[in-house]
């Protein structure tokens, strides 16, 4: 017998949103799979509820921040980082989610999900194009950022634990690491 893998597309994964099939799960669409999240521990909603607010004084009106927000990507993905630095497009995004184009950059708070972010999210973002990615590694409080998608991959990874991180779409704005870390 010949089992064959289902690949989702996101017009498939909206008409089931939109059918109730998936009402009482927590699924984000990963390259064509429906794959479910990680329950949500209280350092990983605080660090991220917090850096959020943080991000949204800094950029004020230059940017919206969307948390645990879907994204909606060109490779089959609709994958709902913990947050999203995207264009203000305002009712504009009762139509679609942000697109990549509308995205400045994201980030995932990672404790048990720390494999998948680094690897499997992280191509998925670089191969939709996403410019920069942050993760935080909630387990030792480090950033990991992810910058200049190439061939499906990122060309820059470094670490980060204090200091000043200028985000590549406003070079003109100084984030303290230690407010996004929640060192």
């Amino acid at each position: 017998m010949t089992f064959i893998a289902t690949k989702w597309t996101i017009d498939d994964y909206h008409r089931m949103i939109a059918a109730g099939i998936l009402e009482e799960r927590k699924v984000e669409l990963l390259k064509g799979e429906i794959v479910e999240m990680s329950p949500e521990g209280e350092p990983h909603a605080y660090c991220s509820d917090e850096a959020g607010e943080y991000l949204s004084e800094l950029l004020g009106k230059r940017a919206k921040i969307r948390q645990a927000k879907p994204i909606t990507l060109p490779n089959d993905s609709e994958p709902e980082p913990d947050i999203a630095v995207v264009q203000r497009l305002g009712r504009e995004y009762r139509e679609h989610h942000p697109y990549v184009e509308n995205i400045f950059w994201v980030i995932e708070y990672s404790n048990s999900s720390l494999e998948k972010d680094l690897e499997r999210k992280s191509k998925i973002y670089a191969e939709a194009g996403i410019a920069e990615y942050w993760v935080v590694n909630l387990k030792t409080l480090h950033l990991i950022v992810f910058r200049e998608p190439l061939n499906g991959d990122y060309a820059t990874k470094f670490t980060l634990a204090t200091g000043i991180i200028k985000p590549l779409a406003f070079g003109d704005i100084d984030v303290l690491v230690e407010q996004i870390i929640n060192k």
